[in-house]
């Protein structure tokens, strides 16, 4: 059953996929540009995926995705290609889901990122997010600022993740990377321990819980440099799931304590393209003065009108910004934008040439560096 897997994801890769899906009494599905398609008109028994993924795990892992009925791991492909692996139990029997995750860390520049989120990589403390849902991109972004860190400077870097995508490998900076269930038994142990192990900057791969955020706003405060990675959709909701995520007697304190160390969120979402791949498109709030005392004050609600002001001075936008920069350069449809708007009403008026920051009918070439461009392979 290996060599059949081998197969279908070689095809994944021939085909620019991102994600391989097996799933018991089904036929293999992958998802190509975001959309899912048939591989092949097989169908897998419960027996054969179950023989298949106990030929991709070892005992302890096998016997870890009995007790908690889902595991993650990652696999690898030869020495070019790697997956990011959940394999779990449903109604039919097991099903996997296999992420591939590209070997070759692009830069900043190459990615096409706003210039301004080199400006991230120049912090000495404080808190990095990068924000979207599972597929758009946060994982390459901050793959990309940790290895800028790692060739202009010199600094003990920790990474904590589940499990390890990106493998960076020392050159001016030491970098020890931890996996959750292999190396540690949680973040948040792993966050706590980090903090008595002289980081200059810790990476955790995902915020999922209250005790996690706490670690990561405490290391924060006492002079580190954290990033981190939440499911949320822009900037506004970031901070209010933060919040949120505390009780009503601890959220005054938490907010205070954002504001204070809260240094960017970069928020990201993948946009059918015209020629038919995707693009992202991408929020950005830089800390300022202004952003400080709205998160402070609890007046997150006017978070999007000083993004949207920032643009010129600071770099920083809001999502509807960076999909009109994506219309004039041709990129997408006026459909597709309002489909993906953070405000619909708002953006169709733009379009329409009402309001500030209102769509235009020229031809001027806008900076490129407001957007970048994934394949679907990103994670």
């Amino acid at each position: 059953m290996e060599e059949k897997l081998k197969l279908y994801l070689r095809t994944l890769i021939s085909n620019e996929g991102s994600d391989l899906h097996i799933k018991s009494a089904s036929q293999v599905r992958v998802r190509i540009h975001g959309v899912m398609k048939l591989l092949g008109k097989d169908t897998l028994t419960p027996d054969m995926v179950d023989t298949l993924v106990r030929e991709i795990t070892n005992q302890e892992q096998y016997e870890k995705l009995v007790n908690d009925r889902t595991l993650d791991f990652s696999y690898r492909l030869g020495e070019e290609h790697r997956f990011r692996v959940n394999v779990f139990y449903q109604m039919d029997g097991l099903s996997a889901v296999f992420r591939l995750i590209p070997v070759k860390i692009l830069s900043i520049d190459e990615l096409k990122l706003p210039s301004v989120i080199k400006t991230f990589t120049e912090i000495q403390r404080g808190l990095v997010l990068v924000t979207g849902v599972t597929g758009s991109g946060k994982s390459t972004t901050l793959a990309a600022i940790i290895d800028k860190i790692n060739n202009e400077t010199k600094k003990h870097i920790i990474t904590i993740e589940d499990p390890i995508e990106f493998v960076h490998k020392d050159k001016g900076c030491l970098i020890n990377q931890r996996s959750v269930g292999q190396d540690t038994h949680s973040f948040s142990d792993a966050l706590r321990a980090a903090l008595r192990e002289d980081p200059d900057i810790i990476l955790v791969g995902e915020m999922r819980d209250l005790e996690t955020i706490d670690i990561a706003l405490h290391a924060a405060n006492t002079g580190h440099l954290v990033f981190s990675t939440l499911h949320t959709l822009d900037a506004k909701e970031t901070i209010d799931r933060i919040v949120g995520m505390f009780s009503n007697e601890e959220q005054n304190r938490i907010r205070m304590s954002l504001a204070s160390v809260l240094e960017g969120v970069i928020s990201q979402r993948l946009i059918p393209t015209k020629r038919g791949g995707r693009i992202a498109g991408i929020e950005i709030l830089k800390k300022t003065a202004r952003i400080e005392q709205l998160i402070a004050e609890n007046r997150d609600s006017e978070i999007p009108d000083a993004l949207f002001d920032g643009k010129e001075i600071y770099g920083t936008q809001t999502f509807d910004q960076a999909l009109l920069d994506l219309i004039r350069k041709g990129e997408i449809s006026h459909e597709v934008a309002l489909e993906y708007a953070s405000n619909p009403a708002d953006l169709k008026l733009k379009l329409q040439g009402v309001g500030r920051g209102a769509l235009v009918d020229d031809h001027a070439e806008s900076d490129k560096d407001d957007v970048f461009e994934f394949k679907d392979e990103e994670a």
